[in-house]
């Protein structure tokens, strides 16, 4: 018989470090498993392990918690066949889902069903393969798009994406890469007053965004 449930590396609460819901309290779902390795990743225990759960005991755990949104995160959470149900059986509950994707992978079925923040890979990351195009048709405009910026050249190539008119979000959000103790480290880097300087100065409709997270707890983000 097939395993009905999720491959998870973590849940826990915590309070969202990015997008438009910075500061929220949220429920992360941690799922095992992508099939990127980005310089940056600050997730890369998320890539093996993890427990099996069944839909019925993440649920569990999530009810542990007095909050209405939950955030399906990873490793990339869309690679796993049993998500779209956690999904389904999270909003029959009552709560608010958000999927983090790196975009390399179809949201179609996805982007019916949650908040979509789609993390578009720049040439910084070393797995930037263009997925993310076919995947536009697909995100609505309460749906955002996240670009990590890791040198001038990532934000040149970022912004003239912006500049294209070809994201149809209301959401674009521009975050500098920031180093994490599990991360690989390998890329430029860029200061965060240098990514906002250049962000007031080209005048471009994004959201600067520095990771609360990081800044609060440090740079291991595991659990928080």
């Amino acid at each position: 018989m097939a395993f009905t449930g999720l491959l998870i590396t973590e849940i826990f609460y915590s309070l969202q470090g990015e997008t438009s819901l910075i500061g929220v309290p949220f429920v992360f779902i941690r799922l095992t498993g992508c099939n990127l390795r980005c310089t940056y990743c600050d997730s890369v225990y998320s890539f093996k392990g993890g427990t099996k759960m069944s839909l019925e005991a993440v649920l569990a755990e999530v009810k542990k918690y007095r909050v209405k949104h939950v955030l399906m995160t990873g490793g990339e959470p869309l690679l796993q066949r049993n998500t779209l149900m956690m999904i389904d059986l999270l909003r029959g509950e009552g709560y608010e889902v958000s999927v983090e994707t790196h975009g390399e992978v179809s949201i179609e079925e996805a982007s019916k069903r949650a908040r979509i923040v789609m993390d578009i890979k720049t040439p910084g990351s070393a797995m930037s393969r263009g997925g993310y195009l076919n995947n536009f048709k697909f995100l609505k405009p309460t749906d955002e798009v996240k670009f990590v910026i890791t040198s001038l050249d990532d934000y040149t190539w970022a912004r003239d994406i912006v500049h294209s008119g070809a994201i149809p979000t209301t959401e674009i959000l521009f975050s500098p890469a920031m180093a994490a103790a599990n991360s690989p480290g390998v890329y430029e880097g860029i200061e965060p007053r240098v990514l906002a300087d250049l962000v007031v100065r080209d005048q471009l409709p994004v959201r600067f965004q520095w990771q609360l997270h990081k800044l609060l707890w440090g740079a291991d983000t595991k659990g928080v």
